[in-house]
């Protein structure tokens, strides 16, 4: 979730009506923290892309996931796991009439029981920040499949740093044996890392 990411939608226009429906809602309900729309950009354009199944962690009021189903083919079933109650079920709403979209009340390891995914997105848990544990891309992905963590401060310099110190949250994606990654600037102060799980990669 990104900070004031609500608000950064407010001067686009022609955006998607899926999105401009879920931004109503967030709006309506006080949810700043939705993604910005460098990040929905980047995740409706790779969700073009993906297979069956598409995932994320920390649906919001459905901002994210309205930016997946507006880029997904048809077909494609998507799933999103909120924790917040409230917010779950206000996103549901947002994707009524849209069986192929499921949003789910719950932690973010409820996407363990429903993957392997084609795309997944981690905004909400799994990411391994704050000490978080993060998301076994092994168990989440399908062969091929593609993991997308956001909200990161663009890399400068090697190793990349938080307050200072080794980011140890983006090294474990950038550095992971099982995946091939690379970290894309959306905006000057916002990056994500995109990775894609090895064809060769050890399930055990």
């Amino acid at each position: 979730m990104s900070l004031n990411g609500t608000a950064a939608h407010e001067t686009l226009a022609g955006l998607p009506p899926l999105v401009a429906r879920a931004l109503e809602v967030a709006r309506a309900h006080g949810f700043e923290h939705s993604c910005r729309p460098e990040q929905g950009r980047l995740i409706q354009a790779l969700a073009q892309g993906a297979g069956a199944r598409i995932g994320e962690s920390g649906t919001g009021c459905g901002v994210g996931l309205a930016w997946l189903a507006s880029g997904a083919a048809p077909g494609v079933r998507l799933v999103s796991v909120e924790r917040d109650p409230v917010r779950a079920a206000l996103a549901a709403e947002v994707f009524a009439g849209r069986p192929q979209v499921e949003v789910v009340h719950g932690d973010w390891t409820e996407l363990y029981g429903r993957g392997p995914f084609d795309l997944l997105v981690l905004d909400g848990g799994g990411q391994g920040k704050d000490a978080g544990p993060a998301a076994d891309p092994l168990r989440l992905l399908a062969p091929g499949g593609t993991v997308v963590v956001d909200d990161f401060t663009p890399t400068t310099g090697w190793p990349p740093l938080h307050e200072g110190k080794p980011d140890t949250a983006r090294l474990h994606w950038l550095e992971h044996p099982a995946l091939r990654a690379t970290e894309v600037r959306l905006a000057p102060d916002l990056g994500s890392v995109v990775a894609t799980l090895r064809a060769d990669a050890d399930r055990g």
